[in-house]
Formats: C-alpha cells, sequence, structure tokens
C-alpha cells in the first residue's frame, strides 16, 4: 500500500482529547485532522474514542458515530456507502481510500484520519476538488460523434464493450491523482492519472469519432508527459483500477499515431 506521513516540522498541532463513551467495554481511538477557515486556528487532531460495539465494521461507521455521538461539528463528505460515488475519499492510516469500503479490522493500533494529500482543505476531511473536477473535464468525458445520429442508439459490439473494461469503474475520488508525486509537483499543468484513465476510456471506445481531437488535446510536455509511472495510482486505487497501465497506452496511440 501507498502510505503517507505529516513531515516532523508540520504546523499541525494537538487538539481537544474527547472523553471516553461510559461504559463501553471495547473502545479504539481515533486521531482526526481537524481544520476550519472560520476560526483562523492552525490545523490540530483531535482525539476520539469510539464504543465499537456500538460501532459498524467500515471507517465511515466510525465517523458517523462520532459525528452523530460525539461531536457534530466533525465534517466529512459521505453518501452511498457502498464504494460507487466515490466521496469519503480520504488518507486513512496513511493511505488515500474510500472510508466506507475500508474495515477497520484492516488498521492495527490506533486510527489515523486525514483529508487527502497535497490538496486545499475545505474544512476538516473535505479537500477542494475544483481544480481535480475541471481537468476530468478538460478531456471530453462524454460521446462525441460527427455522423448521424441512429434512430435508436450507438450500437457496440460485445467484444469492444470489453475493452472499457477496467476503466469505466472509476468513481472519481481522486485517490489516485492525490497519491501521485507527479501530480504534487505539478498538478497545474498534468493532468494526473484519474483523468487520463478517463481520457483513455473515451479514446478506445469504438463508438467515438474524435480520437484526433482527444489526442491532439494531449499533446503536450506537462498534460500526459508528467507520468513516471511511479505506480502509486494503481496501488492506492480503492476500485483495483490501474491508470498507470491506461496512460501507458495513451503514450502508445501517440506513437503509433507519429508512425
Amino acid at each position: 500500500m501507498v502510505q503517507f506521513s505529516l513531515p516532523k516540522n508540520s504546523k499541525i498541532r494537538t487538539g481537544k482529547t474527547w472523553p471516553k463513551p461510559a461504559g463501553a467495554k471495547t473502545i479504539r481511538k481515533f486521531q482526526i485532522y481537524r481544520w476550519s477557515p472560520d476560526d483562523g486556528e492552525n490545523p490540530r487532531v483531535d482525539t476520539y474514542f469510539v464504543d465499537m460495539d456500538d460501532c459498524g465494521p467500515m471507517v465511515l461507521d466510525a465517523l458517523l458515530y462520532i459525528k452523530n455521538k460525539v461531536d457534530p461539528t466533525l465534517t466529512f463528505r459521505r453518501s452511498c456507502r457502498e464504494g460507487i460515488c466515490g466521496s469519503c475519499s480520504m488518507n486513512i492510516d496513511g493511505i488515500n481510500t474510500l472510508a466506507c469500503i475500508y474495515g477497520l479490522d484492516e488498521i492495527k493500533g490506533d486510527v489515523r484520519i486525514y483529508p487527502l494529500p497535497h490538496l486545499p482543505v475545505v474544512k476538516d476531511l473535505v479537500p477542494d476538488l475544483t481544480h481535480f473536477y475541471a481537468q476530468h473535464a478538460s478531456i471530453m468525458p462524454w460521446l462525441e460523434t460527427r455522423s448521424n445520429t441512429p434512430a435508436k442508439e450507438w450500437r457496440q459490439s460485445i467484444t469492444d464493450r470489453k475493452k472499457l473494461d477496467g476503466l469505466y469503474e472509476c468513481v472519481m475520488c481522486a485517490c489516485c491523482s492525490t497519491s501521485c508525486p507527479s501530480y504534487w509537483w505539478n498538478s497545474d499543468k498534468y493532468l494526473g492519472p484519474a483523468a487520463l484513465l478517463h481520457s483513455y476510456r473515451w479514446l478506445i471506445d469504438s463508438r467515438d469519432e474524435a480520437t484526433g481531437e482527444r489526442l491532439d488535446g494531449l499533446e503536450d510536455p506537462f498534460k500526459l508527459y508528467r507520468c513516471h509511472t511511479i505506480m502509486n495510482c494503481a496501488k492506492t486505487c480503492p476500485k483495483g483500477l490501474n491508470p498507470a497501465k491506461a496512460i501507458s497506452e495513451i503514450k502508445q496511440m501517440m506513437v503509433e499515431r507519429v508512425a
């Protein structure tokens, strides 16, 4: 797994330690990043204790326990609870993943939870994904056609449809891009693993008729070629996808295009 830790000179301070739940027999300690743009304070790490006999098995269950029973000011995103929407992406025990499908039994000792790394923070565990979504939009994540619209549907063979497996399942959680050192260094220019995986999904769609235009849009020293195949993206993807492979395939398409 890809793991991250705070630098030794971090300005994150020790925050509040909340009381342990009364009468609980099985207690687990959680250390959670807190920051609000409204109080003028540096970020802090608050300590919480969760009654595991009154909590579900996933990290998101523990966060909901804390918010509902301990500290209602704790802020995080969540929606589907099934690993489909990608909303609850965060850094858990040093790993970028989805809180709703990451089991507490996979973590030894205290549970440390931080927002996704190398993104501006809106509040607590909520990262600002504005730039991330803008990059996704830039690769034209839709079917682009020139032919006359068919009366019923754009047909696709079973074989061509299978080519999209391992690509369409991406839930845009940003775990891969925020685990990528190349994206940390050049996120203003490099599109990152998530956007490029989606780009490849449309490049190889047999129904799409804008392959040349899509490749033209990626012909840039930074947009595509900042990938150095570090493989953090594939290691941390909570859906088991391989953005690095998709990026490699795009590079091969660029070579074949010239040849």
